[in-house]
């Protein structure tokens, strides 16, 4: 699972020719409109499918059809995963980032300074948060463009522009 990012999720049926409606779960879902094949997991093990037509619909949406999968074995893939390997991952320049790109980063308010390591992110009600160790304290910044001021990959540290008074709650 390390070597794979998750892309999506197969939300329904399409028609009756094996075709599905999946959710690309990414900010930039055109950058995937000529993917060849994804992997779907099942249990502990990654299946690959092959893509045999794929129609970028926006909003995040696509129609799939993929190889040797007919209306039958369409309905068998509702809610399974999508997954790609990490190479596949394109590239993010300047102030944009993967979360599993930053873990271990410091993490530098423009206030406070350094207020420790990123740890990891989770997702609370479809809003992600960075979670960062204080000497073992946790503090949770919200992980939203409007926050993050620059990222240095070269020294390994994130600026922060964090809400006024909400480092203090976790440091009191």
């Amino acid at each position: 699972m390390d070597d794979f990012f998750y892309l999506g999720v197969i939300t329904k049926t399409f028609g009756y020719k094996g075709q599905v409606v999946i959710y690309l779960d990414t900010d930039e879902p055109e950058k995937y409109k000529t993917l060849d094949a994804v992997f779907l997991k099942d249990t502990d093990e990654m299946l690959p499918y092959m893509i045999e037509e794929f129609i970028y619909k926006g909003a995040n949406q696509a129609i799939v059809k993929f190889a040797d999968t007919d209306g039958e074995d369409a309905k068998n893939l509702l809610k399974a995963e999508l997954y790609l390997p990490m190479s596949d991952l394109p590239p993010l320049t300047g102030n944009k980032f993967y979360f599993h790109e930053v873990i271990g980063f410091d993490v530098i308010d423009k206030e406070k300074g350094n207020i420790g390591k990123c740890l990891d992110f989770m997702e609370i009600s479809h809003q992600p948060i960075m979670q960062i160790d204080y000497n073992g304290t946790e503090i949770l910044i919200p992980a939203v463009d409007d926050i993050f001021e620059t990222v240095d990959r070269d020294n390994k540290t994130i600026t922060i522009s964090a809400p006024e008074g909400l480092i203090e709650i976790y440091l009191q």
